[in-house]
C-alpha cells in the first residue's frame, strides 16, 4: 500500500501516513477551506490500511490549532481507528500539545473521553 504524504500549508496540516511502520501523523494547523474535502483522502487511506494493517498503529497528533469543521473530521478519523482497534490491531493515540495551550490540551481530553482508544497526552515546549 502506498504511503500518504501531504505537505502542510498555512491552512492544512502535514500528513504522514506510513503503512509499513503503522505510524500516522498530523502536524501543524488544520483550517482548510473545505475540511471534508481535505480529510477525505485520509479517511480513504485508513479504509485501505484497515484491510491489511500491521499489528500496532501509532497516531501522533501534533496540531497547534484546528477549526470546528476539522474537529469533526478528526473525530471521524478516530472513529475509523477505533473500529480498527476493535478488530485486533493495537491503535494508540499520542496527543501533543504545547505547555501553555490549555485549549489543545482540553481538545485532546475531549477526544479521549469520546473515543475508546488508548490516549497519551504529551506536553511539549513547542510543536
Amino acid at each position: 500500500m502506498e504511503n500518504l504524504n501531504l505537505e502542510g500549508s498555512a491552512k492544512t496540516p502535514t500528513v504522514k501516513f506510513d503503512s509499513k511502520s503503522g505510524k500516522l501523523e498530523l502536524k501543524g494547523r488544520s483550517i482548510p477551506e473545505n475540511s471534508i474535502e481535505f480529510y477525505k483522502p485520509l479517511n480513504d487511506w485508513i479504509d485501505g490500511y484497515a484491510t491489511n494493517p500491521i499489528g500496532e498503529t501509532t497516531v501522533d497528533i501534533k496540531l497547534e490549532y484546528f477549526n470546528t469543521s476539522s474537529s469533526k473530521c478528526i473525530l471521524d478519523l478516530f472513529k475509523q481507528l477505533e473500529t480498527l482497534n476493535k478488530q485486533g490491531t493495537a491503535v494508540k493515540v499520542n496527543w501533543y500539545f504545547e505547555e501553555d495551550d490549555e485549549d489543545m490540551a482540553e481538545a485532546g481530553e475531549d477526544y479521549q473521553a469520546i473515543i475508546d482508544l488508548p490516549f497519551e497526552m504529551i506536553e511539549v515546549e513547542e510543536i
